[in-house]
């Protein structure tokens, strides 16, 4: 099982990381951001998009937020068509992420939790830590396939490495 202490660093690495991934697209064009370059969700700014639903989805689940306003996964590429809504929605999301996270207890993380699933076509139900670590390892997963997009697109993104989280977005725990 995850600690309330593994929450916080990963929702401070989620933010810190959303941030440095829209710095480095910010140097690109809006057609750059938009063009297919052979990604699973095609582009740049779909990708995000994605991402960002999904993290809505399972805050919506998981912390009571609203839901996304794309009803399913293949709408969630077209949540922002404008890159400023993009970058704004990203924001707020990832402030709703800290806020809920900041006040998450052991207990709100143990048992089971039970949803209907629009993929599967059925009721699911999975541990609630298991679900926590699905928000963060699904924005890993797609931050990285956006990071190499930047890459080979001539951005610069920073450091990605949990380790070189900096004080500003993370207290470290004293050993």
């Amino acid at each position: 099982m995850i600690s309330t202490e593994y929450i916080r660093l990963m929702a401070a690495y989620t933010s810190w990381q959303n941030q440095n991934i829209y710095h480095a697209a910010d140097t690109l064009s809006d057609i750059e951001r938009k063009e297919d370059r052979g990604a699973f969700f095609g582009s740049i700014h779909a990708t995000l998009n994605h991402l960002l639903w999904g993290d809505q989805v399972w805050m919506h689940r998981l912390a009571g937020t609203p839901k996304p306003t794309q009803p399913d996964i293949s709408g969630s590429v077209n949540t922002h068509e404008d890159w400023d809504a993009l970058k704004a929605d990203r924001i707020s999301t990832d402030r709703a992420l800290i806020e809920w996270v900041s006040r998450v207890k052991e207990d709100d993380i143990r048992g089971n939790f039970t949803w209907y699933s629009g993929i599967s076509q059925t009721e699911v139900c999975r541990p609630r830590w298991a679900l926590v670590v699905q928000l963060f390892n699904h924005g890993t997963h797609h931050r990285g396939q956006v990071h190499a997009m930047l890459t080979a697109a001539g951005a610069k993104p920073d450091d990605t490495d949990v380790q070189c989280l900096r004080s500003e977005h993370f207290t470290w725990p004293e050993p």
